[in-house]
């Protein structure tokens, strides 16, 4: 240019990818470092729940849906009109009627359903006297109370005198048995077979006319 200095006008090329700092890399790091953490809590997480529901699920087989036989056992009695013969030894004899009261304990965390039963009082391998149970439910974790009316008799007895000489000590001893045949039922739909048994000794205090004791087998 006339009258003027000459100016050199330069370009420069834009750095390169390597001269670049690593900003973009640095930046994506913590993101990929919480990501991770995140992933390894979301794992840490499930086999937790995992585990507690393994234990929940072998705590309610375990215990909730364990099927149990009820127990069957009489209770308490109480008489009506009882004569006692105790001597002489020939004419021994006795002629009661008995208002007995029958538990059904159900220990289970479903109902018991069962169907009608016989209750039969034993001298010795006699049946002196029996009952009919009608069939009912027994409610979950509950005792179903059951009452029976019977009249007790010795006129089946043959041993005569081996009954004066138990009656005559003041005593009479008398076994009871039945059976009770039903089903548990668990979560509305799980049903389990199970048979009760009830075989127990009725002590009684002829001079009282009251039951002394109660044992169960």
């Amino acid at each position: 240019m006339a009258g003027g200095a000459a100016y050199a006008v330069h370009s420069f090329p834009p750095p390169s990818n390597a001269e670049k700092p690593d900003t973009e890399s640095a930046a994506l790091m913590p993101s990929q470092e919480l990501r991770k953490k995140k992933r390894i809590k979301c794992v840490l997480f499930g086999a937790a729940f995992a585990v507690f529901q393994t234990a929940i699920i072998l705590v309610f087989v375990l215990l909730i849906m364990k099927y149990k036989a009820p127990n069957f056992r009489l209770r308490s009695a109480t008489f009506d009109n009882f004569n006692v013969v105790a001597a002489p030894p020939s004419n021994a004899s006795f002629d009661a009627r008995l208002n007995a009261q029958l538990g059904v304990k159900n220990s289970n965390f479903g109902p018991y359903k069962y169907g009608e039963s016989k209750v039969e009082f034993f001298y010795g391998d006699l049946v002196v006297g029996e009952a009919v149970v009608p069939g009912s439910k027994a409610g979950l974790k509950s005792t179903k109370k059951v009452e029976v009316a019977v009249r007790v008799s010795s006129e089946n007895v043959t041993d005569v005198k081996q009954l004066g000489s138990e009656l005559s000590s003041g005593m009479l001893r008398l076994n009871v048995r039945s059976k009770l045949e039903g089903k548990v039922t668990l979560i509305f739909v799980m049903k389990k077979k199970k048979t009760s048994q009830m075989d127990c000794i009725l002590t009684i205090h002829l001079d009282k006319k009251t039951f002394q004791d109660i044992t169960c087998k």
